[in-house]
């Protein structure tokens, strides 16, 4: 079986925290810069603010650095010259600007919001959380409702991400003060399959592809809930019409190897090859070759790729069981055994690291650690004919012959003819532990 063949979340690329410096009217005046505020503004300031207008970041800044010089403790100038350096992508100074100027003014709407989103931007979620919070309950101002909503659509992509319920509810919020956009309704669908509703992320999905015919990411979105429903014609249909419009888009490319390899279709390998020389280094599509490399048993190739991944990422469990199977399969016991007991002291909780160390170990004649194995491998999975033969050999080897005789009399029951080698071993081996003496 095929195991993790891609991480969604590098496939589906979420909606990003847009900087408030970036919402600007169609005169190019940014919306939450209100130079138009009820109070007057020195004329200093007020020079500064034109500028900014004007996209004239450079000389805004040097006009503000000087305002703020015999005026360090204004909460607009600090404001200001935060946005600024968030529009030159001096992120480190735009914190502490919009820090100083929360601190100056802490009902500023603006500055709360702007520092939240700047912090989500930059991955910060909870330090983003509270402030972006604070900005929900504050009056806009000049800024409107419509940047009030910002703040909760930030919000819900922050909670998105733990607590899908918070997020449908913060959604919720910003619909209250705008409309709804196509974002909107990708966040819902993400939001939906976080939950586990995959009937109602398939139709958000839905919704956002009629609005928009030529949306990967919602194509992307709607193609990953067909999966986990097991809808994989339709996630085949779906995909490949994507690529027509798309040809060679990498996260619709790997949707559709997935869905392949989930069929059961050749195809799968030519597919993840293409994708894969487009993008060397790119880690998901590494794993996804070698494990697809590994089930066509081209066993070498995969763990050349593995082998490869494994200098980046040493203690990866996943990947130490794939280098482990092709081991096995390359009858190349020894190492194999060092690779499954790596894996299952990273992840003990992998079944797949214990069975392939049981294996590994009967093969090594450490019957002992086989007899370990197999013992937490059972915490997680039922036995079956080839780990009772396990079970019956490493107890053989041990001389505990009740036991031995119990598991292969276990694995006769269990095998039906299906192992005949092993189970010609079993009878034999029986004659002489069960012969009375």
């Amino acid at each position: 079986m095929v195991r993790e063949l891609f991480s969604f979340s590098l496939l589906l690329a979420c909606a990003g925290f847009e900087p408030a410096s970036s919402a600007q009217s169609s005169s190019g005046a940014p919306q939450n810069v209100s130079p138009g505020h009820a109070q007057t503004v020195p004329d200093e300031l007020a020079a500064a603010e034109a500028l900014i207008v004007q996209s004239d970041w450079k000389s805004a800044a040097a006009r503000l650095d000087v305002w703020l010089a015999t005026h360090p403790a204004d909460a607009r100038g600090l404001f200001d010259a935060g946005y600024v350096a968030d529009a030159m992508d001096r992120l480190d100074d735009a914190e502490g600007l919009y820090r100083r100027a929360v601190d100056a003014n802490p009902k500023s709407f603006e500055a709360r919001l702007s520092l939240g989103l700047l912090l989500a931007r930059e991955n910060k979620t909870e330090a983003a959380r509270p402030e972006l919070e604070t900005a929900t309950g504050l009056d806009p101002g000049d800024a409107g409702p419509a940047m009030k909503a910002r703040a909760w659509r930030a919000l819900a992509k922050i909670d998105s991400q733990g607590d899908p319920a918070k997020a449908s509810d913060d959604l919720l919020e910003a619909l209250k003060l705008s409309p709804e956009t196509t974002s909107d309704t990708l966040l819902a669908g993400r939001i939906a399959e976080g939950s586990g509703e995959y009937a109602a992320a398939e139709k958000a999905y839905r919704r956002a592809l009629e609005k928009d015919t030529n949306s990967a990411e919602a194509a992307v979105g709607l193609a990953h809930v067909l999966i986990a429903e097991k809808k994989f014609s339709e996630a085949e249909t779906l995909l490949r019409a994507a690529l027509e419009k798309r040809p060679d888009d990498p996260p619709l490319t790997a949707q559709l190897a997935a869905v392949l390899v989930a069929e059961d279709k050749g195809e799968a390998l030519p597919v993840v090859e293409k994708l894969h020389e487009a993008h060397p280094d790119d880690a998901a599509i590494t794993r996804m070759l070698a494990q697809i490399l590994a089930e066509a048993g081209d066993y070498a190739g995969s763990d050349h790729l593995y082998q490869g991944l494994l200098k980046t990422s040493p203690s990866d469990p996943v990947l130490l069981i794939g280098h482990g199977q092709n081991l096995i399969r390359q009858l190349q016991y020894a190492p194999a055994y060092t690779a499954f007991d790596k894996a299952t002291q990273a992840d003990p909780g992998d079944a797949e690291g214990w069975s392939g160390l049981a294996f590994a170990a009967s093969k090594t004649n450490r019957p002992d650690i086989t007899l370990h194995a197999l013992t937490e491998r059972s915490k997680f999975l039922p036995e079956v004919p080839s780990t009772y033969f396990l079970w019956a050999t490493a107890y053989d080897s041990l001389h505990q012959r009740v036991q031995a005789a119990a598991y292969y009399h276990h694995f006769l029951d269990a095998s039906a003819g299906k192992f005949p080698d092993q189970e010609w071993q079993a009878r034999q081996r029986l004659i002489l532990l069960e012969k009375k003496p």
